[in-house]
């Protein structure tokens, strides 16, 4: 006979230090993420700046980068690189954190996140309802476009550093990768 440890919770990550590491749960375990990169977070300057400006300029919603708990359910809290919420789903943002799933999440890739970010979380986001994901891999400078059609991921496409992406979930928006990645 087997048993199982106790789940990790949200009361458990409520105690955890607040020592600069990113912590997350999945599944009611707890994982913990080193530092990102200078080039990751060069990438996510200028994604937020350009998702933030055009979302604020239009009072479209909410765009927030990292660190922001997302707690999608008592085992199941993480923190994306960069989320969207729109007008008519803020009552899903607390002064403490996000409650519900986002309407768009980005993940910037690192080494020690790939497989998490790719497999598991994207699992996860699809099972609780984020309309819109991207995975942007900063070494081959491509964002995959996800769209949650039917409870699931519908792959749109492979973006390329000369090419630009309409975001599902924000009428109106194109981000250019050349903006995003630097010429």
């Amino acid at each position: 006979m087997t048993t199982r440890a106790k789940p990790v919770t949200y009361d458990d990550y409520l105690t955890l230090p607040n020592d600069g590491k990113k912590y997350e749960i999945i599944e009611g375990e707890l994982t913990m993420s080193p530092s990102p990169t200078t080039d990751h977070q060069e990438i996510s300057i200028r994604l937020t700046n350009a998702i933030f400006s055009y979302v604020d300029k239009h009072k479209l919603g909410k765009v927030y980068p990292a660190p922001i708990d997302v707690v999608l359910s008592i085992t199941d809290i993480v923190q994306p690189d960069i989320v969207f919420i729109s007008s008519e789903r803020t009552d899903i943002i607390t002064k403490k954190n996000i409650i519900a799933a986002p309407d768009l999440v980005i993940e910037i890739l690192s080494e020690s996140t790939e497989t998490l970010d790719r497999v598991t979380k994207k699992g996860l986001y699809e099972r609780y309802g984020v309309r819109e994901y991207w995975i942007v891999d900063p070494s081959a400078k491509i964002i995959e476009q996800h769209i949650l059609e039917n409870k699931a991921f519908r792959f749109i496409g492979k973006f390329e550093s000369g090419q630009s992406i309409d975001v599902s979930t924000i009428e109106g928006l194109t981000v250019k990768l050349k903006d995003v990645f630097g010429a």
